[in-house]
């Protein structure tokens, strides 16, 4: 299989998203390019790591680089202060200079927290990403945003600080459990949703064989990837269209905050929850036709996919207290809640005056569904 390269525009930050099954295995030839010395400084998790970590160890040592790796937990809570401390601590004290890289090698919560660590590492220190999830490869490894969770909500304290290589191994994907392959679905729907009506009718037909097919996994890895580099390259920090890149969001993040980031909700299917209620709620403002978000919540259905707040196990805070969680989003605006609605499928806008009514009328009907 070919590899596709998608560069991210960004004058002389410019870099490559490398797309292709076997990356892992060429990563030393892949990154060496960019080394002033050859070593480099590898982050992974406690999940990665058995699994992968000695392949991509093999890679560097075929190409003449020597690596150190440090093991983090796995799971969203390790996006906190503490393991960025440990982070930061592990990385001075292997005297990562600012011409070094660093290698985050996991999903989105090690990609995040590595790049926020290299972001002000010695006030900054360039790293590559290679993202092992369909989430981390189509979404959060791309863009250069990072960033910790605090007790305020999530993402709230972070950096952007562009990778200089991405390298997306799609065959790594064939290993993730089917939730967590579904929970990176929900950020590949989404550039559909938001941009793309041909892409989304095309994920109607081959979504459900992303999992068993290397070719339609690559296409939809790429697709997701040219949406977002475009974007990027246009509005690199949020202070326009790149702020439609958080469709369904606003919710999701409510809703993480809400279950504790465990893994009652992952990141992913917070978001197709949230995809699913923002067209819920364009419709009943007049925004899209009444049966477009059956259309959404129809294809997240048929992929296995949570849709609505009842799929959330345990219990969750009333319409009002998930309203005022909403209100510590990093998208707020003059004290202003900004969502990403939608005049139809590929169609999204930013609305920063969505009647509060309307949002809590929305939730507590969803709500109504789990009793």
């Amino acid at each position: 299989m070919t590899m596709d390269i998608v560069t991210v525009e960004l004058g002389l930050r410019r870099y490559d998203v490398r797309i292709a099954p076997g990356l892992i295995d060429r990563a030393g030839a892949e990154i060496a390019p960019l080394l002033r010395r050859k070593r480099v400084a590898i982050v992974t998790d406690a999940t990665v790591g058995p699994l992968h970590l000695a392949r991509l160890e093999a890679a560097f040592a075929a190409a003449g680089i020597a690596t150190t790796a440090l093991h983090l937990p796995a799971g969203e809570a390790t996006k906190g202060w503490p393991h960025l401390a440990q982070c930061v601590e592990w990385l001075l004290d292997a005297r990562i200079e600012r011409r070094d890289v660093v290698v985050a090698f996991g999903g989105g919560v090690i990609g995040d927290l590595v790049g926020f660590a290299a972001a002000i590492l010695r006030r900054g220190v360039r790293f590559v990403q290679i993202p092992t999830t369909l989430l981390a490869q189509v979404d959060s490894s791309v863009g250069g945003k990072t960033g910790i969770n605090t007790a305020q909500g999530k993402n709230l304290v972070g950096a952007f600080h562009q990778p200089s290589l991405v390298l997306a191994d799609t065959a790594v994907l064939e290993t993730l459990p089917t939730r967590d392959f579904l929970a990176g679905y929900g950020e590949v729907v989404k550039y559909g949703l938001l941009g793309d009506a041909a892409f989304f009718d095309w994920l109607e037909e081959a979504g459900p064989t992303l999992a068993r097919d290397g070719v339609a996994r690559q296409r939809a890895v790429r697709r997701s990837v040219e949406m977002k580099a475009g974007i990027v390259a246009r509005d690199e920090t949020e202070e326009g269209e790149r702020a439609l890149l958080n469709l369904g969001h606003t919710f999701c993040h409510a809703l993480e905050k809400a279950t504790g980031y465990s893994d009652r909700l992952l990141h992913g299917e917070g978001v197709a929850i949230g995809c699913a209620l923002a067209f819920e709620l364009s419709m009943r403002l007049g925004l899209c036709a009444q049966e477009t978000p059956s259309r959404v919540r129809a294809h997240l259905r048929r992929m296995g996919m949570k849709v609505d707040l009842a799929d959330i196990p345990g219990d969750l805070p009333d319409a009002t207290a998930l309203v005022a969680l909403m209100a510590q989003d990093k998208k707020v605006v003059d004290g202003r809640l900004r969502f990403i609605l939608a005049r139809g499928v590929g169609a999204a806008f930013v609305a920063d005056d969505v009647p509060g009514q309307a949002v809590l009328t929305l939730l507590q009907d969803a709500l109504a569904i789990r009793r």
